[in-house]
This record gives structure tokens, C-alpha cells and sequence, in this order.
């Protein structure tokens, strides 16, 4: 995961519960825990000034499922392109595409993943009051979450 972070633009989490049997709250709470990061980090706290991540329910509604042979491409497009302008690339091509691969791979195709856009009609459930992209993958036992965050 640390090959698809980004200086001030993809945050990324990844480890194993210590929760017996997590499920969807178990994986909120890590997200919330990254949004938590992210709000503190400096150079987005002007822009965050006073934004507490949202609790672990209003996340678990604000996510959708991704089929897991749609991970990979999420993850490496999420990682590598700029949210607002996607010809800017955070990372190469070539290397968020494998580096993303081999953490699909890692987590196994039982594994289960969620973003927070609505992959039908397009839509993002905003999980910041900027422009956020998040994909989350868990096989029940280690979890995997990228985040970009970006301002217009």
C-alpha cells in the first residue's frame, strides 16, 4: 500500500483486525481513523478547520460495494490520477497498475470491497467536505484503504 501513497494527496491504511469476526463497522472504523489522519495532517487543516470524520454508521451508509475484478483498475486510477484533473498524474501509470494488482491479489478474490461513489450513476457520498475518493478492501481478516483527497 505505502507504493500507492502520495504527499498531500493519497493517503493510504492497511493491516489486520484485532476485532474478532470484523465486518463493515470494523472496516468504518479504520476508514474513520484515516479520514482522522488526513484532517490532521498540516497542509490540509485550513481547509478542514473543524471537520471531525463522520461517525461509523454515516460511513458504513456512505459506501457501495465494487466487484472484486474491478479492484485493481479502481485502485491504480484512485492512486494515480488527480481527483480534479485526471491528466495530472500523482503516480505512473505502469506503476500504480501493479502495485494495485498485487494488493487485490494479496487480500484474495473472496475479498470484499467498497468505495464511496455510486459506480452506477457516477456519484460521490463525500466522506470530507473536499473532493474524496476512497476504495476499502478487507477479507475479513487484514484490510487495505486508499484515500484521495483533493481541492479545486
Amino acid at each position: 500500500m505505502a507504493r500507492l501513497s502520495t504527499p498531500m494527496r493519497v493517503y493510504v491504511a492497511s493491516g489486520r483486525f484485532t476485532e474478532p469476526d470484523p465486518d463493515l463497522p470494523e472496516l468504518a472504523t479504520r476508514i474513520r481513523a484515516l479520514l482522522a489522519e488526513v484532517a490532521g495532517d498540516e497542509a490540509w487543516q485550513r481547509f478542514l478547520t473543524g471537520y471531525t470524520p463522520p461517525p461509523v454508521p454515516q460511513i458504513c451508509a456512505s459506501l457501495e460495494p465494487v466487484e472484486t475484478h474491478e479492484a485493481a483498475a479502481f485502485l491504480a486510477r484512485l492512486a494515480g490520477a488527480d481527483l480534479v484533473w485526471p491528466s495530472h498524474q500523482h503516480l505512473p501509470a505502469e506503476t500504480a497498475e501493479r502495485a494495485a494488482e498485487q494488493v487485490v491479489a494479496l487480500l484474495g478474490p473472496e475479498a470484499v470491497w467498497w468505495t464511496n461513489h455510486d459506480t452506477e450513476c457516477g456519484a460521490v457520498n463525500g466522506l470530507t467536505p473536499l473532493f474524496d475518493s476512497l476504495l476499502a478492501g478487507t477479507d475479513g481478516e487484514c484490510f487495505a484503504l486508499a484515500l484521495q483527497i483533493a481541492d479545486d
